[in-house]
């Protein structure tokens, strides 16, 4: 099982069709070979093993993290891998 955490745009790569995108404050460089629509910074996206795979809307994004958040408020600490 997957699990994807929504991630905003932060940066734009034009030149290699990648962008940056920040996940829960965590910041990496990822492709968008597989989506067909240009993205923007501020846009949500969902990521799987470093490729953007979808965009979502904002109101979704949160959503998700929220619930996310949530998840993670109710987990034993000695179970919470740092990243």
């Amino acid at each position: 099982m997957c699990l994807s955490i929504p991630s905003q745009v932060v940066q734009l790569h034009p030149e290699d069709n990648c962008v940056t995108v920040d996940t829960l404050g965590v910041q990496r460089r990822v492709s968008c070979m597989l989506l067909e629509e240009p993205l923007n910074l501020g846009d949500y996206v969902l990521l799987h093993i470093g490729f953007v795979m979808s965009k979502i809307d904002e109101e979704e994004a949160q959503a998700s993290l929220e619930s996310f958040r949530q998840m993670v408020a109710l987990m034993p600490k000695q179970d919470i891998l740092p990243c």
